[in-house]
């Protein structure tokens, strides 16, 4: 008796900094955004420019969601763009997560949240492409701070009675959401309805639930194989692994056409990516070991599309400014799907640029569980339509930069354009990651370590004697 109400203590506990965590957050939110009308915006390698070729406006500020903006350069297309990139927070009221008895990640998953919206970028490009915008991406309601901290609030309240009570909270139940009809007549609109099967169907992946093969449950039960347990801090050098082994064992159809590669030693080994771009051939595993096919295996193409997890570390204790300029000229790159870091214990998705500000989707807002099992599930709290800035002096130094790679040939592009990048300025003496012919086994990297520890990056061989270009270097 004594064990279970410990446990009712401990679930009332979690319930509380939950609710409590989404409060903080919201009183922190800034319901607005301020732009420059007279620079150009970046977002995951389009560029946007706010102000009117025809217009000579003395202001240089102009703010998000306001109604003149509309009428000036491109500015909806801007907005219709950035709330249509799958947005994923902290979520409340799931079912437990592996080994614990948790059923949020307010507060602690914000670096697997960060992560979740890299990857569903590099789904996004692999399956709907970058020009693809959501229908419904411009009637998302502004996410307002009062309106967002008194709905905390009265959950609050909520949970602290039904907990005292012995009852369990409602799970609150998101808009409801309409299908569209079958698409019929023209190919454009066969076409549309394609698309947002395939949207629908990805959201779905990242939803909570043991058979969701890229949501959190996943993950975290991959993370135990590391030692991470649910509750813990991830890093994004770790996040990226999880993600790699996710990507790897998913067994959903929709994934088999794309794998993950994370880099060792801020080094990408060409000959290990392209070998992830080779499928399987029919009767392999992805590791070349023969097995009996079923008879009923699809048919895989002969390039699978990459995603590139680079983990770096860009500075000491704070970003070095001497690479800032690189950093913006990698999230202009449309194969860039952005990068996952932020403040220390603050993971944030940096998607774009203005100026010496960076573009970000915050997952610090914690949103009721969505079934997403459900044929007709909302997606309105998988799109944010309010962007926040951040100055680049405030960037955590250690990050994880992703790119999306989709056939061999298109490597070789991505390696030569890169490299240009990443050549060492006077000012800029080391780059952030280096690209190497080769294999990552011809340089001896895991010579002398267990199996365990080949999983995590940044480990060296103490024995080695002879410096390779991949060394990690701080400036």
């Amino acid at each position: 008796m004594e064990s279970k109400g410990s446990d009712e203590v401990e679930k009332l506990k979690t319930k509380f900094m939950s609710v409590w965590n989404n409060v903080k957050y919201s009183w922190a939110l800034k319901s607005k955004t301020s732009f420059s009308r007279n620079s150009p915006v970046f977002l995951l390698g389009k560029c946007y420019h706010f102000k009117a070729e025809d217009e000579d406006c003395p202001s240089k500020d102009c703010h998000e969601g306001s109604d003149e903006d509309f009428v000036m350069g491109n500015v909806e297309a801007f907005r219709r763009d950035f709330a249509s990139r799958v947005w994923l927070t902290y979520r409340e009221d799931f079912p437990p997560l592996p080994g614990s008895t948790l059923t949020s990640d307010c507060g602690w998953g914000c670096m697997l949240r960060a992560g979740q919206m890299m990857l569903a970028q590099a789904l996004v490009l692999h399956l709907l492409g970058r020009d693809w915008t959501w229908s419904e991406a411009l009637t998302l309601q502004p996410l307002d701070a009062e309106t967002r901290t008194t709905t905390a609030a009265k959950r609050l309240v909520a949970t602290l009675e039904a907990s005292l009570q012995g009852t369990p909270k409602s799970s609150e139940s998101g808009p409801t959401f309409v299908p569209q009809a079958q698409a019929s007549g023209s190919a454009e609109e066969a076409d549309a309805h394609l698309k947002e099967m395939y949207h629908r169907n990805l959201v779905s992946w990242f939803g909570e639930g043991s058979s969701a093969p890229l949501g959190l449950h996943r993950l975290v039960h991959l993370g135990l194989t590391m030692g991470k347990q649910a509750g813990d801090w991830y890093g994004p050098a770790v996040v990226a692994h999880i993600f790699k082994k996710a990507v790897k064992e998913a067994t959903d159809p929709g994934l088999a056409g794309i794998t993950a590669y994370v880099s060792q030693d801020c080094t990408v080994y060409s000959f290990d990516v392209m070998d992830c771009h080779k499928a399987p051939r029919a009767g392999e595993t992805s590791d070349a070991t023969p097995e009996k096919p079923p008879p009923s295996l699809p048919t895989l193409p002969e390039d699978r599309a990459v995603i590139i997890l680079v983990p770096v570390r860009l500075g000491g204790e704070r970003t070095n400014p001497e690479y800032f300029d690189f950093v913006k000229s990698i999230l202009s790159l449309e194969y860039c799907i952005g990068i996952i870091g932020g403040k220390p214990k603050q993971a944030c998705y940096f998607v774009g640029f203005q100026d010496d500000s960076l573009i970000y989707m915050d997952p610090h807002y914690c949103q009721s569980f969505v079934n997403v099992s459900t044929s007709d599930f909302p997606l309105q709290s998988f799109h944010c339509p309010s962007p926040k800035k951040i100055p680049f002096s405030k960037l955590d130094p250690s990050c994880t930069i992703g790119f999306y790679s989709r056939s061999s040939q298109e490597y070789e592009r991505i390696k030569v354009e890169l490299s240009k990048l990443l050549q060492p300025s006077l000012k800029e003496k080391y780059p952030a990651f280096t690209f190497v012919e080769g294999r990552s086994a011809d340089y001896d990297l895991s010579a002398g370590l267990n199996t365990e520890r080949r999983e995590w990056p940044f480990i060296r061989d103490t024995r080695r004697t002879v410096t390779t270009a991949g060394d990690f270097v701080l400036l």
